[in-house]
């Protein structure tokens, strides 16, 4: 465990010390409620429409066939609002994206909801540093990627150096959906990557678990016009940017 980590755990017990939790839950995060009117990157009237078409198409999307693929826990698919799935699924039935980028594949539940409305000519290509095959509770199998659509690489792309071997493909990205670290560190090294990609056109960007304590800079300091999901989507966060490039 290194010092940064180990910070991190005094702090958490010292905050739950201090602070105990004002209800008996399953699962709780600290958090905090900021102003709206001064913060930057107010939501322009087409991001809002947008969000508001996905919402549309989450109400009546089934991804029971994902929820299906979970042994011995939580359906998390099948709980919307508050997880994201529903959500992501929607925004791709609206956007009908020809690239998607995920950071963060982890089990897969995310890339499955994501390549549930992809287009038939549609691509989506899920980074990690860890493949999908040595996680015991994966809820991908090889026949996901049989079509073509789906292909995980396994690259960390907060490394500059790693994200100028992939420029070619991020530069087509329609969709960004970015669910790693969620330390605020790593998800900073993204964005300012991604200042250096020239894109074919402005991407869309999902970050994950924006609520959390250690996200709420990096989300409050994201001065592209976004919009912040929660209720919709993951009960820990979820915020919406439009990417757009000076």
């Amino acid at each position: 465990m290194n010092s940064s980590m180990i910070l991190r755990a005094v702090r958490n017990r010292l905050i739950r010390k201090l602070l105990p939790k004002p209800v008996s839950v399953r699962h709780a995060e600290y958090s905090m409620v900021f102003s709206a009117d001064d913060e930057d990157g107010r939501p322009k009237m087409e991001l809002i429409q947008l969000a508001m078409a996905a919402i549309q198409q989450a109400m009546v999307i089934d991804l029971s066939e994902v929820s299906q693929r979970i042994k011995n826990d939580i359906k998390y698919p099948d709980v919307w609002p508050g997880e994201h799935y529903k959500l992501l699924a929607g925004l791709v039935k609206v956007l009908q994206p020809k690239l998607i980028i995920e950071i963060g594949t982890f089990t897969g539940l995310s890339a499955l909801a994501l390549k549930k409305c992809l287009p038939p000519d549609g691509k989506l290509v899920t980074f990690d540093i860890i493949d999908w095959r040595k996680l015991a509770n994966r809820a991908l199998v090889e026949e996901d990627f049989a079509d073509g659509r789906l292909e995980q690489r396994l690259d960390d792309l907060s490394d500059p150096t790693v994200m100028e071997r992939h420029l070619g493909l991020l530069k087509g990205a329609d969709l960004i959906f970015i669910d790693a670290a969620k330390d605020g560190v790593q998800e900073q090294r993204f964005l300012t990557n991604f200042a250096g990609v020239q894109f074919d056109k402005p991407p869309f960007i999902i970050f994950d678990d924006i609520r959390l304590w250690n996200m709420l800079k990096i989300w409050r300091l994201i001065r592209h016009p976004k919009l912040d999901l929660t209720s919709f989507g993951h009960w820990s966060g979820t915020g919406l940017v439009a990417f757009e490039q000076k």
